[in-house]
């Protein structure tokens, strides 16, 4: 676990990065490789803060949460694990449902949920997905804006993000989710890690110098 208190960690220039532990039986997860290579260094004059989410329900959230506190970002990444995905994914949506075709750490697998009780359908992000997408074709990193990001806990946790980013507090702080491929270890298709650590680092800093995506698509979907 990366993330710790120090002053430098408070410093209002920051970047949460989060990553997940490996599931699933997989003895690696690449997010929280890519994540853990990222943690220390700076883009664009904010320090990037790595944090390990762990693969469970409501626990994902709340460890998430717990970072933010400590160390008021101005911007959040999430990121995650999609096997099969042979691109970055830029996730453009998270819905309110939580539909587990396998169990997650804890043993959890729960089935047509809702996330928030009464809360919205759906939250877009509020990342510049398609500035950071032609950033990404540009430096060369295959690339691609989905529209699932499935309903296992990677879904689950951009949705609490986008809850928490709704409230009050959170004014001004951006944030979405990213999923990374497989590494070559684990299966095709795939991407290296250095890849990704790049292809994070190229997102990291367009989100930064971006204010608002072309579609405007931040916000609620009742």
């Amino acid at each position: 676990m990366l993330a710790s208190r120090s002053a430098t960690a408070r410093s209002p220039l920051s970047v949460l990065v989060t990553g997940f532990d490996p599931f699933g039986g997989s003895a690696v997860n690449p997010s929280w490789q890519a994540v853990h290579a990222l943690h220390g260094r700076e883009i664009a004059g904010h320090r990037i803060v790595g944090g390990e989410l762990p693969t469970v329900f409501g626990a994902s959230v709340r460890r998430l949460e717990e970072l933010m506190r400590e160390h008021r970002p101005r911007l959040v990444l999430c990121t995650g694990q999609a096997g099969g995905r042979g691109a970055i994914s830029l996730e453009r949506v998270a819905i309110n449902v939580d539909d587990a075709r396998i169990p997650d750490n804890a043993g959890a697998q729960p089935v047509d949920t809702a996330i928030v009780p009464d809360g919205p359908a759906a939250y877009f992000t509020s990342l510049p997905i398609k500035a950071m997408l032609q950033s990404l074709l540009d430096a060369g990193v295959r690339a691609e804006v989905s529209q699932t990001a499935g309903t296992f806990v990677c879904n689950h946790t951009f949705y609490g993000l986008m809850h928490l980013l709704g409230q009050p507090e959170w004014q001004g702080v951006r944030g979405g989710l990213v999923h990374v491929p497989w590494l070559p270890e684990q299966g095709q298709p795939s991407m290296g890690l250095d890849e990704i650590v790049q292809a994070l680092e190229v997102a990291i800093a367009c989100a930064l110098s971006t204010r608002h995506d072309i579609r405007k698509e931040a916000g609620a979907l009742s």
